[in-house]
């Protein structure tokens, strides 16, 4: 039976769980940013002490740092994780006609490009100098683009995967190879003598925070692609259980 008191609360709008951790990750960002910004002495000491310490290992087991170098280079490159991302777009586009989910994607990832490659301009942060270097790399070091790359399009990716129904096994599986990547990538960067610690923390903290507010975005405005993919995956009408009124 219809209750008129009931109404007001049925109409109130439910904040989405994104919302407080895009709020959090984007206040932890800002933290960093300025930190490093300021050059804040206990931030700069702690970022010089791991370096040293990493690069010292990283000299003396030449056999694991090429290890690493592969993975950064090849497996773990931003060039790869775009085109991953980029490979999905077509694919949600071929098979499920999801184009507003697809430019979706692709968007975020690049927006997440341009956010990465102004922070270096405006920031300005030198990467580590080493007398005997074992790997080398271009712009400025803050934030680690490697570590943002992975962190956003591994981040969307499984949410695409828990919205869309992935099975346990592939959930499972999708869940820890994103994880290996994403912190995988990080610490390559650092054993490589190419970026600070902060750098890579920076990177996980901004690609967690733009997926958080790519996932927002969606659920706000996508509204008419999510109608079509739900009416996709949707069971035949033959195949619904009927509904008891005894």
């Amino acid at each position: 039976m219809y209750s008129p008191h009931l109404a007001p609360r049925l109409e109130r709008p439910v904040r989405h769980p994104a919302v407080p951790v895009a709020v959090s990750l984007a206040l932890a960002s800002v933290l960093l940013l300025t930190l490093v910004a300021v050059d804040w002495h206990p931030l700069i000491a702690l970022d010089g002490d791991i370096a040293r310490a990493t690069h010292r290992r990283a000299v003396d087991e030449a056999g694991l740092t090429h290890a690493f170098r592969i993975l950064t280079d090849w497996v773990w490159d931003p060039l790869t994780m775009r085109l991953l991302c980029a490979a999905v777009a077509v694919w949600l586009v071929w098979r499920l006609s999801a184009w507003w989910l697809a430019l979706w994607l692709v968007v975020t990832c690049a927006l997440g490009t341009v956010v990465q490659q102004t922070l270096k301009a405006a920031v300005g942060r030198a990467r580590p100098v080493w007398a005997d270097p074992v790997d080398s790399a271009h712009y400025a070091a803050f934030p680690s683009g490697h570590a943002m790359t992975a962190t956003v399009v591994c981040g969307l990716l499984l949410w695409l995967l828990r919205r869309y129904g992935a099975g346990r096994v592939v959930w499972r599986t999708a869940v820890t190879v994103a994880a290996i990547s994403v912190v995988g990538v990080g610490l390559t960067r650092i054993w490589l003598g190419v970026h600070w610690p902060s750098d890579v923390l920076a990177g996980w903290l901004l690609g967690a925070l733009m997926v958080a507010l790519a996932v927002v975005s969606y659920e706000r405005f996508g509204r008419s692609d999510r109608v079509a993919l739900t009416a996709r995956f949707a069971p035949p009408r033959s195949a619904r259980v009927p509904r008891s009124f005894g």
